[in-house]
């Protein structure tokens, strides 16, 4: 059995063999290779990409899908993540694809060794199926592997569980990863730092922005985030004519993260990683529950 925590869960050949995947779903529809498997959803965050994205992924390979939600569970009446985990377990599912407010919960209900487990967000650290989902749209954008790339993370990095992953995932496939952030949004790391964009655009390849994180913040950061929008919202005027690929995990914050303008640039893939997550995620789970 074979659970999707982090991307640290998979082989460097496993990755390949997605990448090689989502693009050959992309390419052509495949046949429902999995139409006798149930998956669950179990979100207790809300999500509008990342549910729906599992969803259309399952349901296009043949698979059905239920989705739990623990606002109208028995969570409500008192009883326990690992009561209401055990219980869907009963059930007999292929997988339980899992979000959650904290860190550690995917792989505390993956030791349990019941059932596949897909963590679709953890907590600020870990949300795998986005990471790969833009290492595959970089792998497209390049046309080429992504090794000695440099990216960009610029945002909110400290409380962002997709920076998270991501740095993981992309320095282990060779790309040069840059944090561009406020003093309040850098994490503790040994990458290198920077205050402002200018410092470092002649040299990257790849801007990912990242939102505000206001539903983790204890209290208020910016009283006005237009004076964060002046240093670091992605403008025309600040991308210039380099050829920048530029993502987003979403949702987009407009002329905060990303301008409206730079929204209807060509380098901006934010809704090709929208599109590629269906993809990366059938990838996905035809491994975990078909290759494994």
């Amino acid at each position: 059995m074979q659970h999707l925590v982090d991307t640290n869960d998979f082989t460097d050949q496993q990755i390949q063999d997605l990448l090689r995947d989502a693009k050959a779903f992309k390419k052509q529809t495949p046949p429902k290779l999995l139409h006798d498997k149930l998956l669950i959803t179990l979100f207790f965050e809300a999500s509008t990409r990342t549910r729906s994205s599992f969803e259309v992924a399952a349901k296009r390979l043949g698979a059905s899908v239920v989705h739990l939600d623990p606002s109208r569970s028995s969570a409500k009446k008192g009883e326990s993540l690992e009561d209401t985990f055990t219980n869907l377990c009963a059930m007999e599912p292929d997988g339980i694809i899992v979000r959650h407010h904290l860190n550690q919960t995917p792989q505390d209900l993956a030791n349990m060794h019941t059932t596949p487990i897909i963590n679709a967000g953890a907590g600020n650290y870990a949300h795998p199926t986005q990471a790969l989902l833009d290492l595959f749209t970089m792998v497209e954008y390049f046309g080429t592997q992504v090794r000695g790339k440099t990216i960009a993370i610029i945002g909110d990095i400290v409380n962002s569980r997709v920076a998270s992953s991501g740095i993981r995932l992309l320095t282990r496939m060779g790309m040069h990863v840059v944090l561009v952030a406020p003093p309040q949004f850098m994490p503790e790391t040994s990458l290198p730092q920077y205050k402002t964009l200018e410092e470092v655009i002649d040299s990257v390849d790849v801007i990912m922005s990242l939102r505000a994180q206001l539903e983790r913040h204890e209290k208020e950061i910016f009283e006005d985030y237009d004076d964060y929008a002046q240093q670091y919202c992605i403008t025309p005027e600040r991308i210039g004519e380099r050829n920048i690929l530029l993502l987003h995990p979403g949702p987009v914050m407009r002329n905060i993260d990303i301008s409206d303008a730079m929204l209807d640039d060509p380098r901006c893939r934010v809704l090709t990683q929208v599109k590629n997550g269906v993809f990366m995620r059938m990838a996905i789970l035809k491994l975990l529950l078909l290759d494994s």
